[in-house]
């Protein structure tokens, strides 16, 4: 203990008072201690409050995720089943990157084998293009039906039309004029089936004012799809190239030639798949055909209409119900060049099917194309570009018997078209037209017949059809069949 001095002398400093032990309970006591939190509260207080920030980051997060999923689940549910998707980019990509993509074709077990190669990277989706998309599907869904009164409880009537619309304004012009002039078309629906997205098509088919219309798109169009299945990929092989020196370039399509050696063009590959996507959307889909009884007559952009042709149709029908209920189709159009109708206006013929002459005004009942949609397969896998030639196979190969039609001899259907893909003459329409009208003005005193008659059966069976080739594409054949898969 240390001392102090105090006055010269050393004195010793007092011993403190000892400290009073610790009671608990005692208030005195926990006055002297330090007013302090325990440490170990403050430690608890601080990892319980860090719980509950955390726990609500990971509900927020969890929340946006959920949200994100659930509108990307509902995109992929109206957008189009894409059989040959782009690859899903990086976390780091940037919208124009391309990663390289190597190509493997298949090969036989003693096949040389082949060097994969770096395909040409897809092109960018224009936003004009993925606009056209989403219009596209949006009308589809809507199917907005013009030129009635109360659309919610109009029904058609025994006879709808659908038309195939291309390109073609200057034809599809001539078809609207003779629709015009159609006596009772007021009472039919007119359904526009575009693979084309055009203004001016569209402004002209706003201006029909005469019957209901209703204007559905086909979806695969190769305007929708213009670098990429359906329509023209760049990895594509071209179509001349020879198969061995297709496989050793590497183009996706090397073991799909057709059955003449050559590759898919798209531009021809088009028209069948939108008549059979036509064919199964319009009797499955079209929400005011959905109990529907009636024909479907089916019609081209450059079709001519003559003006007695509703007249004759119910006619043509009634007599199918009592004359020849084993006849399976209709056909109100034909390629034979008939100067007068005098004494034939009234007379109709029973024939086999045949696609070189009955497949211009083809009306067809639901239980007609329920026995073709059961060929699916058939169709979407024979190797003919033309839909009308595939469907002659389908009478001699799948369908239960071959077609019998009943066909007027003065057709109420013309073709005005005299040039597209299978001619290579110039256009001329205004001069189609003219002869056409030129020879319904002349025979006019012949139309409208009172009673048709029968006047001739002719039903022998036919062979199969040459293939025109032009289909050997595999994904040709399995977007053909995903039609009637489709919601």
């Amino acid at each position: 203990m240390k001392a102090q001095r105090t006055q010269g002398r050393w004195k010793r400093r007092p011993r403190p008072p000892p400290a009073r032990p610790f009671r608990a309970g005692s208030a005195s006591s926990f006055t002297r201690l330090p007013a302090l939190p325990a440490p170990e509260t403050m430690r608890f207080r601080i990892y319980k409050r860090k719980v509950l920030i955390l726990t609500f980051v990971v509900a927020a997060c969890g929340f946006v995720l959920w949200s994100s999923n659930g509108r990307q689940r509902k995109n992929e549910a109206l957008a189009p089943p894409l059989l040959d998707a782009e690859p899903v980019r990086g976390a780091g990509a940037r919208a124009g990157d391309h990663p390289a993509i190597s190509v493997g074709i298949r090969r036989g077990s003693n096949d040389s084998a082949a060097p994969l190669v770096a395909a040409a990277p897809q092109p960018e989706v224009d936003n004009l293009t993925l606009r056209y998309r989403s219009l596209v599907y949006q009308l589809n869904f809507d199917q907005t039906l013009r030129n009635v009164d109360k659309v919610s409880s109009w029904v058609p009537r025994e006879l709808v039309l659908v038309v195939q619309v291309h390109n073609r304004p200057e034809y599809l012009k001539l078809l609207l004029d003779s629709l015009r002039k159609a006596q009772g078309i007021d009472n039919v629906l007119v359904i526009f089936s575009h693979d084309f997205w055009s203004t001016e098509i569209n402004q002209l088919i706003a201006g029909v004012d005469f019957c209901p219309v209703l204007q559905v798109f086909f979806p695969f169009s190769i305007q929708l799809y213009p670098n990429e299945f359906p329509g023209t990929d760049p990895r594509d092989c071209p179509r001349d190239l020879e198969k061995n020196a297709a496989l050793k370039m590497g183009c996706i399509n090397a073991e799909y030639p057709d059955s003449f050696g050559h590759y898919r063009e798209a531009k021809f590959s088009q028209t069948k798949h939108h008549w059979w996507w036509k064919l199964h959307f319009v009797w499955e889909r079209v929400k005011v055909l959905r109990d529907y009884a009636g024909l479907i007559l089916f019609l081209e952009e450059d079709h001519y209409v003559a003006p007695d042709f509703y007249h004759v149709f119910k006619k043509m029908w009634n007599l199918k119900q009592q004359e020849c209920p084993e006849c399976d189709v209709l056909s109100l159009g034909t390629y034979t060049t008939v100067r007068s109708f005098r004494d034939v206006a009234d007379k109709v013929d029973v024939k086999t099917w045949k696609s070189t002459e009955h497949n211009m005004g083809l009306a067809l009942t639901r239980d007609a194309y329920q026995k073709l949609i059961e060929c699916t397969d058939t169709f979407c896998t024979y190797d003919d570009y033309n839909w009308d030639w595939t469907l002659q196979y389908l009478t001699v190969s799948c369908l239960p018997k071959f077609w019998k039609v009943l066909v007027p001899q003065v057709p109420r259907i013309f073709h005005a078209g005299d040039c597209g893909m299978h001619h290579k003459k110039t256009c001329r329409p205004s001069t189609q037209s003219a002869q056409i009208e030129s020879l319904l003005n002349s025979n006019k005193q012949y139309m409208f017949p009172e009673t048709l008659t029968i006047s001739e059966k002719l039903t022998a069976a036919l062979s199969p059809p040459r293939k025109n080739g032009g289909w050997g594409d595999i994904r040709d054949h399995e977007l053909c069949k995903s039609y009637r898969r489709l919601q």
